[in-house]
């Protein structure tokens, strides 16, 4: 794409690439817009499963795309617009299948989950799919197989339709990466229902199918809604017996969480809660992600944290308790990442409770991102009014230094610093000293 102050040569190139600069920080814009669009096209079509589609996020998604085209536009205030309405798109979408799930499987309701015990002829589910899910449950009933959950499939203990479900027992593992570990150890069936797979290894490729959009070389692709086969093959592999008294917690929902507001505001007014935390996104192995470990075991008692996605892996084995003098949970997950719906709705219902505006809340955002549906939360955040989020380990390599400023400037974004630093000046204890976006 050539900017409205390059020369072009004769064969269609720029005669000054790479010097003013523009070109480089478009591009920059168009990549969020393409990283925010396939996460909501991730959404949309997990919605369309249950039969839940948008106008207007179709037409987003087509204009936003058209955007990307070269030579369609080179200005950076329409770019900005056009990223927002891709976060207003993400937001729909989310909205849709929080409802589409709830329709389908009840009002998710918090519950203590058996965390890897198992046994059993054993079937491992994997990914954010809760409609495949459903399926396969549907067709293991009566059979002598049990079902698992794993990273992001962990919420589904939540809902009641899986939490009667006799063939549900638990969840094993944790994040998305250590599938190539906990696969090879796994000796039963493995099922991954959307993103977040990785090329398998050889000592459990035959024992892995894929389903929906999901597909890996060297594995099975299940048909659509039809896993007998995989239901029939864990049945031969050899029966679990893994034993453990870990638990984890899971269930939460913006529905019953509104419904402690009256308890959340008369905490606040007798001094008993001070403070909200958001520390959510992807987790991923690299450096840098031990961070969100380090702020959720600092944050202080008369806090509450509350987390979506599967970067709570990284501090969901710890005890956080109650709020002291309150039966508050001070650990909310609630749930995948689409679920970030609910941290949106219950700081509009805060907010009505307190009669102020969302920005005036006492609530501090930490996000780590690896992928495309992060970029889209962070769009939908930024679409609504919300600002001051912390992002890391890092920003997105595609973050031009003018990007960077621009989210800064308009929204507050800063990358994270150390935590106890960080920790500080979210609770307005010292002056901000972690580092902007830039």
């Amino acid at each position: 794409m050539l900017c409205n102050q390059c020369e072009q040569t004769p064969d269609g190139g720029c005669t000054v690439r790479g010097v003013c600069g523009k070109e480089d920080d478009l591009n920059a814009m168009q990549e969020m817009i393409l990283y925010g669009l396939k996460g909501v096209a991730a959404y949309d079509t997990e919605a369309r499963n249950f039969g839940y589609s948008s106008e207007t996020v179709n037409e987003t998604i087509s204009r936003a795309l058209y955007m990307t085209l070269t030579n369609v536009s080179f200005d950076p205030e329409q770019h900005l617009d056009v990223a927002m309405d891709v976060g207003q798109a993400a937001i729909e979408t989310m909205e849709m299948l929080d409802e589409a799930h709830t329709e389908a499987f009840g009002a998710p309701q918090p519950r203590e989950v058996p965390q890897n015990d198992a046994e059993g002829n054993a079937i491992l589910v994997t990914g954010h799919d809760l409609h495949a899910l459903d399926q396969l449950l549907e067709q293991a009933e009566g059979e002598d197989v049990t079902v698992y959950t794993h990273s992001e499939m962990l919420p589904a203990h939540g809902y009641p339709r899986f939490a009667d479900d006799e063939s549900l027992r638990g969840n094993l593992g944790g994040a998305w990466y250590d599938q190539r570990t906990l696969f090879e150890e796994f000796p039963g069936v493995v099922v991954g229902t959307s993103n977040c797979v990785q090329p398998p290894k050889d000592e459990y490729a035959d024992r892995m199918y894929t389903h929906g959009v999901a597909g890996l070389d060297g594995t099975a692709d299940l048909p659509e809604g039809e896993f007998s086969r995989a239901i029939e093959h864990a049945k031969e592999t050899p029966a679990l017996d893994w034993e453990s008294s870990e638990t984890i917690s899971t269930g939460f929902h913006h529905q019953n969480v509104v419904d402690m507001a009256p308890a959340i505001v008369d905490a606040v007014e007798d001094g008993d809660l001070s403070h909200f935390f958001i520390i959510a996104g992807c987790d991923a192995p690299t450096p840098g992600r031990s961070y969100y470990r380090e702020l959720a075991k600092s944050v202080p008692e008369d806090c509450v944290i509350m987390t979506t996605s599967c970067g709570k892996f990284r501090f969901n084995d710890l005890e956080f308790g109650t709020v002291p003098g309150t039966e508050i949970p001070r650990y909310i997950d609630l749930g995948q990442c689409n679920d970030s719906i609910s941290t949106i709705k219950i700081a509009g219902a805060l907010a009505d409770a307190f009669d102020c505006e969302v920005g005036d809340l006492p609530v501090s955002i930490a996000l780590s991102w690896f992928e495309q549906k992060a970029i889209a939360i962070l769009l939908g955040l930024f679409s609504i009014g919300i600002e001051d989020i912390r992002l890391g380990p890092s920003l997105p390599e595609f973050a031009t230094p003018e990007l960077a400023e621009t989210l800064q400037s308009e929204f507050g974004l800063k990358t994270i610093g150390t935590a106890q630093s960080d920790l500080a000046a979210m609770l307005g204890r010292q002056g901000d000293s972690s580092a902007s976006a830039d």
